[in-house]
């Protein structure tokens, strides 16, 4: 079988994940901080090789003003947010088949410990694998970024239900290549306010 060529192309879309509204944390998780956790998984989008990066909003309302994101940052606003995180994901997609990347990663809101460097790994490791998928993994545990290529998506879209947005199918899948990002980053979900950015 002669090796895959991917050098054609490889473009990336970066998803950041913000559309719930963040019961746990009290409030919508794109406010946490005053935002600097919206920042910080653009910037991490950005320089880790995402174009375009795109923030998936919801419970903040459709106008994306007061969040104040940086110039060149797309942003979609998902109608039915509220019905889980399989709205936002399907949603995401759509936008991802619009913009014609070959890839794209997902990242939440509310990881901001993960870096440019995180990404740019897992991407790495997309990209030169036969499934196009590949995923962060923190002390044997999965995580985000989740990278996948553009020949999942509908798979994805039509399993995604309720809360378990790309869940549902990559869980069931073995090609999957978990990438070690432990020196990079702890990978963890912040759920309650009192827990600050970095």
């Amino acid at each position: 079988m002669p090796p895959v060529d991917r050098s054609a192309h490889t473009s990336c879309a970066g998803i950041v994940l913000a559309a719930g509204a963040g019961t746990r944390y009290g409030k919508p998780k794109a406010l946490a901080e005053d935002g600097a956790w919206l920042r910080s998984a653009i910037t991490a989008l950005r320089a880790g090789g995402c174009d375009p990066v795109i923030v998936m909003l919801g419970a903040t309302g459709p106008d994306p003003a007061a969040l104040g994101l940086p110039g060149g940052t797309g942003c979609r606003w998902v109608a039915d947010w509220a019905t889980g995180l399989s709205a936002t994901v399907r949603d995401a997609l759509r936008a991802c088949t619009e913009t014609g990347t070959r890839y794209v990663a997902f990242l939440p809101v509310d990881t901001p410990d993960i870096g440019a460097d995180v990404v740019a790994r897992v991407l790495a490791a997309a990209r030169s694998s036969e499934s196009g998928l590949a995923r962060a993994v923190f002390h044997n545990t999965p995580g985000h970024p989740v990278v996948i290529e553009n020949k999942h998506w509908e798979a994805i879209s039509k399993t995604a239900v309720g809360d378990i947005g790309a869940g549902s199918y990559l869980g069931g899948r073995q090609d999957m290549v978990c990438v070690t990002c432990d020196d990079l980053a702890t990978g963890t979900d912040r759920d309650f306010p009192e827990v600050g950015a970095r």
